[in-house]
């Protein structure tokens, strides 16, 4: 039987990935890659995320400001952000808090943050949620705001095992990158050990995020920058990976991926 498989986090909007996109969509249908949250991270790029909701059915889109680019925000970015909403099914993402990057603005972060997350519980909404350096911060947010009754996805999760339990009973997902599969992230990997079974998800973060080279199925290159880029397509590749680094056959995991996948983001085209 082949495989459903759902990425839960990439930027199929990437000006990265625009070249080769029409052959990516091609690939991913051989791949089994039913549906992919494609995250908007500011003003600029929502305009792409809807379009190619519309012309793909794989896609489902999450309009978000990331807090790299809170900075960035007009005088009518809640009024652009339900604009999107409005649109087409969509999520909440990708939003959050980040402490890693230099000269960040916490309180713009988390005024932009903390709207998003309300605006998300009004309506009922997954969120994808972006976190570097501030976990302490985003727990005590989370618990203080309204509860998020669809959940929320903590992307790429880094943060400590011992945040796991407390994460999810606010209603966390966990998803899982193929960057972890690199030597040098043993403690993410051990940290993922520990995520509930019914709170897994997979993703591949493309065009950023990339594999292993001998795990990188579907090898790209930035035409500008002449840097490797990840394929969405490498999605299958993380599942492989994840199913070993959890001693479970792939068809399982992929399985369980898919009911906790439609969980969160179970909107009526799925």
């Amino acid at each position: 039987m082949a495989l459903r498989l759902y990425d839960a986090h990439n930027h199929l909007q990437d000006p990265r990935l625009a070249p080769y996109r029409a052959a990516i969509m091609q690939t991913i249908g051989r791949e089994g890659i039913v549906k992919m949250v494609v995250n908007g991270s500011c003003e600029e790029d929502w305009p792409q995320v809807l379009a190619l909701a519309r012309q793909h059915s794989q896609v489902i889109p999450s309009f978000g400001y990331h807090p790299w680019y809170v900075k960035e925000r007009t005088e009518a970015w809640q009024k652009n952000l339900v604009d999107c909403l409005d649109r087409v099914p969509a999520a909440i993402g990708e939003i959050g808090l980040d402490r890693w990057i230099q000269d960040y603005d916490a309180p713009q972060q988390e005024e932009a943050f903390v709207w998003q997350l309300a605006l998300a519980a009004r309506r009922n909404l997954p969120v994808s949620i972006h976190c570097l350096k501030a976990w302490g911060r985003l727990l005590e947010i989370l618990q203080s705001e309204p509860r998020l009754r669809r959940g929320f996805l903590l992307h790429s999760y880094g943060g400590p095992a011992e945040m796991i339990r407390p994460l999810a009973e606010l209603g966390a997902y966990f998803s899982f990158p193929g960057y972890y599969a690199r030597e040098r992230k043993a403690r993410q990997r051990e940290t993922f050990k520990q995520v509930p079974p019914d709170r897994l998800l997979i993703e591949t973060d493309a065009p950023d995020q990339l594999l292993p080279d001998d795990r990188n199925g579907y090898p790209l290159t930035d035409g500008v920058s002449a840097k490797p880029i990840n394929h969405p397509a490498n999605l299958s590749a993380v599942y492989r990976f994840a199913a070993e680094m959890l001693n479970e056959p792939l068809e399982a995991l992929a399985e369980r991926v898919e009911k906790n996948f439609h969980r969160l983001f179970g909107f009526g085209n799925l």
